[in-house]
């Protein structure tokens, strides 16, 4: 935890903001250990961390496997959702103020936190993915109720080209009255993407406009990749 709690403060987070309000998404390297990634690994049969398996195939998700993770969460999880929030808040805040929307985010997790409770959101959204040979993800966006945080996290908890190959994390954006550009990610194991949970705002000639974005994963080719998500509003029960 103290590892963590270092390597987090010594990121630039004012690049790293930049960047993400400027594209949308953005990767910042070196956020976990190996060893963080592979207690959490190890940990993914423990029946007693999730209130939740969703098997994707029966839900035309993709193939693959994920479980949610009930509250009490890990300390490292809740340290890294805690942190992450308060860094990223003022980047969907922007976002609100150039787009005209009235919506506004809480400066602290904990108040975000509260204002689900207040809409009947109680569960944790917070997830462990793994994916098999030939696994994937179809694009999607998690939003989960009425209220949600338009930013999140995934970390990647096995190495690229080594613990598997294929599993490129892919990001789309629906430009408007244009072609969809594709985004390809191949972060390395302990690395954390930040990116929209929905759309983000981009200047124009005639002012700021949506872009609406989705994220996936492309097939595995071999080997088993598992990712840890971090989404920042909770969910109906």
């Amino acid at each position: 935890m103290k590892n963590m709690k270092s390597r987090f403060l010594d990121k630039d987070w004012e690049l790293i903001t930049e960047e993400l309000h400027d594209r949308g998404f953005v990767v910042v390297p070196d956020i976990l250990n190996k060893e963080d990634c592979d207690e959490l690994v190890a940990a993914y049969g423990a029946d007693n961390r999730y209130r939740k398996t969703i098997v994707m195939e029966r839900y035309r998700f993709g193939l693959g496997e994920y479980k949610y993770f009930q509250y009490p969460l890990p300390r490292l999880i809740t340290a890294i959702r805690e942190k992450v929030y308060c860094m990223i808040a003022p980047v969907a805040n922007q976002w609100m103020q150039e787009l005209n929307m009235d919506k506004r985010f809480p400066a602290s997790h904990a108040a975000m936190r509260n204002l689900c409770q207040q809409h009947g959101q109680l569960e944790p959204t917070v997830l462990i993915l793994k994916y098999n040979v030939g696994g994937f993800n179809t694009l999607h966006q998690d939003l989960y109720g009425e209220i949600y945080f338009p930013l999140q996290i995934v970390v990647l908890l096995d190495q690229v080209d080594q613990d598997y190959t294929g599993g490129e994390f892919v990001i789309t954006e629906q430009i408007p009255r244009a072609q969809s550009k594709v985004n390809v990610l191949k972060p390395n194991r302990g690395d954390m993407i930040v990116f929209t949970s929905n759309f983000r705002s981009v200047k124009g000639t005639k002012g700021h406009y949506r872009v609406h974005m989705k994220h996936g994963v492309s097939p595995l080719h071999s080997g088993m990749r598992h990712s840890l998500g971090i989404i920042f509003h909770d969910g109906l029960s």
